[in-house]
């Protein structure tokens, strides 16, 4: 029976950092791969020394460096669940949790899980480094000195002499954690058979003046680019931009409970088994894995719309045009504007844009979070560069550099932005940064090759499309945030003889439903394509804008017969629900002409660009 005690919960709590693991690596591979593309880890002594200059720079350090290899997603993985592994033992051994209970170092791991997978859209705004594997690191070193503390004897007041040092050492290097280490020290010291009730006030005063005045002086002379305010918070999360959002910061609350609670139970001497306990533990076993598997479970963001635009964004930084065609063609449900809008780049490079752009609807859901999100900060940036706005793209890479700090995406994408505006001292700037990082050191020498041989840009994959699309004053003025808006809007409004840019302004009068805009679009791309197919969706807009105006015949435009059918078999199908709303309509009509442009001009007016 000892033996059962012993090993079962060992062997429980194995099996579910494995599986945490396989989750992790198989349900969350493209969200963990954006993570690392949204940190930055640099081999350089001048990175680790920027860092340094706030308290827990050391800790960003660490997290950003263990980040790096979410670049291969099982790999990061592995080395997570290598950490909690080591968490849970430090947890049991430091505050004498019998081995039979070790399934409630399993409460922390969920709660650190959670912590990383439970932050949805806050991946783009977070501004601490390293953010997903601070709290484990944090927690780990944490657990670790109270254990060296209460190890140590009272013989020359050892253990009442590491406080003062602890505290001095730990809060430069871990902020937040190195105080909570040094609170727990203050804690235990009421649980230490050893220590009389004099020395345990006089560490818990100790260790309360410590967490007081560390940061204090720390603030009065070393850190002076950190807000007073912020002192104590060093090494935390700020789930705030204009206002504060709850629930994020929850699994930070609830990690020093727990340990707060393990330090008041904490006991010198266990407690033997008896048949009636052993019945207690078993119960409690189960209802401790329950609550565990439920609560994970519940809390965990399974949004699939958020997963889907990971998706394309990963494929997106392959120029893999065809996956993110598929990614658009298995999405469920409704998508959202940025897959709508990498859908579509995707479908203009193939040359089926004006066949397949409303084929997997053209949704209009919304993100599933509170957080007032922008396209801009989700994939805006590379949506500017492959439409040639360059200068749109490279302006919203420095400003997300100064506000939240430099990326690996937003160095890749300034990189690129210098090649097309033939800017090689720029470009080696950037290439001589992502040199120093550990996966992004071979696309940075490519990039190098293609600044030393300009001739061969025009013929590389990547930029050989964008290039034609730069055929204009590429200035820079605001758009107001709103990427769709205003992308779509320059298209139309520009006029240009060449090819692929003048079809993208034709579809920019398609997004804006401007019948005068589209009629000169739509003439000027029959004479660049003479004898050519007109693709499906131009063939409808010009049906429809002809039995609405009746001003173009349509027996004299290139339209197929099925066009003006498909059109008739529409309006009969609309004529069929008097009285009925448009949202009534939308669902209804959706299954039979959801691909077609009647449908979009008619049924799917309501879109909020952001």
């Amino acid at each position: 029976m000892k033996k059962t005690l012993t090993y079962l919960p060992l062997a429980v709590t194995l099996l579910a950092l494995i599986c945490c693991g396989g989750l992790l690596a198989v349900y969350e591979g493209d969200y963990l791969w954006n993570a690392q593309e949204q940190s930055l880890f640099l081999y350089d002594s001048s990175f680790f020394r920027q860092l340094m200059t706030v308290p827990a720079g050391w800790l960003s350090w660490a997290g950003a460096y263990f980040t790096q290899f979410f670049y291969h997603p099982w790999v990061g993985v592995s080395l997570l669940c290598g950490w909690w592994a080591v968490l849970a033992v430090l947890t049991a051994r430091t505050f004498r949790l019998p081995w039979r209970w070790f399934t409630l170092t399993l409460i922390p791991i969920a709660l650190l899980l959670l912590a990383i997978i439970g932050i949805d859209y806050w991946i783009y705004y977070l501004k601490l480094k390293g953010h997903l594997f601070v709290p484990t690191i944090g927690w780990t070193l944490a657990v670790a000195l109270v254990w060296i503390y209460r190890s140590l004897p009272m013989k020359w007041m050892l253990r009442l002499l590491f406080l003062p040092v602890a505290a001095v050492v730990a809060y430069p290097l871990m902020g937040w954690y190195g105080l909570a280490a040094v609170a727990l020290m203050g804690v235990v010291s009421w649980r230490l058979g050893d220590m009389s009730a004099w020395w345990r006030v006089v560490a818990s005063a100790a260790a309360l003046v410590l967490v007081a005045a560390v940061p204090l002086v720390c603030y009065r002379y070393v850190y002076h680019e950190t807000n007073i305010g912020d002192m104590w918070l060093a090494g935390l999360p700020v789930f705030t931009l204009s206002e504060h959002y709850d629930g994020y910061d929850y699994p930070y609350i609830l990690l020093p409970l727990y340990y707060l609670t393990l330090a008041c139970l904490y006991r010198e001497r266990d407690v033997a088994d008896g048949v009636k306990r052993v019945a207690v533990w078993s119960l409690a076993q189960c209802v401790v894995l329950a609550t565990v598997g439920w609560g994970t479970y519940h809390y965990w963001y399974k949004d699939t719309n958020f997963h889907q635009e990971l998706a394309m964004k990963r494929c997106l930084d392959r120029v893999d045009w065809n996956a993110i065609v598929d990614c658009a063609q298995t999405a469920n449900g409704e998508s959202t504007r940025a897959m709508m809008m990498m859908k579509n780049l995707a479908l203009f490079r193939l040359g089926r844009l004006g066949d397949e752009m409303y084929l997997y609807g053209n949704g209009n859901q919304r993100g599933n979070t509170p957080l007032p999100i922008r396209m801009v900060q989700v994939v805006g940036k590379a949506l500017y560069l492959h439409y040639g706005l360059a200068n749109y793209c490279y302006r919203w890479c420095t400003e997300d550099g100064v506000e939240y700090g430099w990326r690996t995406e937003t160095l890749k994408l300034m990189t690129q932005c210098a090649i097309v505006n033939r800017e090689p001292q720029l470009a080696r700037k950037y290439i001589g940064l992502l040199k120093l990082t550990r996966y992004h050191k071979d696309w940075a020498e490519r990039q190098e090759q293609l600044v030393s041989q300009p001739q061969l840009v025009v013929k590389d994959p990547v930029y050989a499309p964008i290039l034609p699309l730069m055929g204009y004053d590429n200035s820079l003025n605001s758009d107001l945030s709103i990427v769709e808006t205003f992308l779509m809007n320059h298209l139309a409004r520009t006029v240009s003889d060449q090819p692929q840019m003048q079809e993208l302004s034709l579809v920019g009068a398609l997004w804006r439903k401007n019948i005068p805009l589209f009629w000169a679009r739509f003439f000027q791309y029959l004479q660049l394509h003479p004898g050519q197919h007109v693709p499906r969706h131009y063939q409808e807009a010009a049906y429809l804008y002809t039995q609405l105006e009746h001003q173009v015949d349509p027996a004299q435009l290139p339209l197929d017969e099925s066009v003006g059918q498909n059109y008739q078999r529409f309006t009969e199908r609309v004529q069929q629900y008097p009285g009925a709303s448009e949202q009534y309509l939308s669902e209804a009509l959706r299954t039979e002409f959801g691909g077609t442009f009647y449908y979009e001009y008619f049924l799917n007016r309501d879109q909020q660009c952001y």
